[in-house]
């Protein structure tokens, strides 16, 4: 069995299974416009071979397949039933387009120089080591690829009305405890340097923003379920007070005319050498 380097798994989420990939679903589709927007900027074009990294139940997969009708996306997942999920959900895409691979993103066995564009959503934050993942992407893509990663950063973690008290103790307790686990809740400021660790250049870094007057707060309560937090409680790292205060702004979303909530997304991405 592969060794896991990483701090996700989707057995273990708070909501459980399929409240947990409900709300996966809606931030993959919150998200996309602006980021396949970002991602043509950078360079994405249709007919491109393209690697998704963490593809998990394939939401986003899919929002690719559909836009890039020219182009042989590789939906990479460690997770087998994920895989299973996705092949099921996306049975109507010929194998011509779509081919999922269950391997580590540390180690793909992928072949050399085999990728125009590869993007990683949500997945870099979780990781143990980033950076050997970071070389790896860079061996399998093209002299001249992209490389994208789309995610977190808690200290631009974007805003929610009425602000729970306390908000930022809250998210730096949390990303205290993910970070003694192995993972990286402040991810997005550490893309530049990474990326050129692994040897990437032209590297550039930008922010999407998700508002719930825009995009409806349905999916914005997924993403606030006071579920996801509860954990955090029952395992002492949060007291009962920031808690209840989290409780107080999660009910506002469901009841409170004047609530609203709006999330950051960091996107960074950089350049494989032509000469390497």
């Amino acid at each position: 069995m592969q060794e896991r380097r990483s701090t996700y798994r989707i057995q273990h989420a708070s909501l459980g299974f399929e409240s947990e990939m409900k709300r996966l679903e809606n931030q993959a589709h919150m998200g996309w416009s602006k980021e396949f927007r970002n991602m043509k900027w950078y360079g994405l074009g249709d007919g491109m071979e393209v690697l998704e990294l963490g593809s998990g139940p394939a939401y986003f997969t899919e929002q690719l397949v559909r836009n890039l009708p020219q182009s042989q996306v590789t939906a990479l997942e460690i997770d087998k039933l994920l895989i299973t999920k996705a092949e099921q959900m996306l049975s109507d895409i010929p194998d011509s387009r779509l081919r999922f691979v269950e391997a580590s993103v540390y180690e793909t066995g992928l072949p050399d120089h085999a990728f125009d564009f590869a993007v990683a959503r949500l997945l870099f934050l979780h990781l143990y080591h980033p950076l050997d993942a970071a070389k790896e992407i860079f061996r399998v893509l093209k002299p001249g690829g992209k490389f994208v990663i789309i995610d977190v950063d808690d200290g631009i973690f974007g805003a929610i009305h009425p602000e729970p008290e306390s908000l930022q103790t809250i998210l730096g307790k949390i990303a205290e405890y993910i970070a003694s686990r192995g993972g990286n809740r402040y991810l997005g400021r550490t893309i530049p340097r990474l990326m050129q660790e692994a040897g990437f250049i032209d590297i550039e870094l930008d922010a999407t923003l998700q508002h719930s007057d825009i995009h409806g707060l349905e999916g914005f309560k997924e993403q606030f379920n006071i579920q996801l937090f509860k954990r955090f409680l029952d395992i002492g790292v949060l007291e009962a007070a920031e808690f209840e205060h989290l409780q107080v702004a999660a009910d506002a979303l469901h009841t409170s005319p004047d609530a609203f909530a709006m999330m950051s997304f960091v996107m960074g991405y950089g350049t494989k050498p032509i000469n390497r």
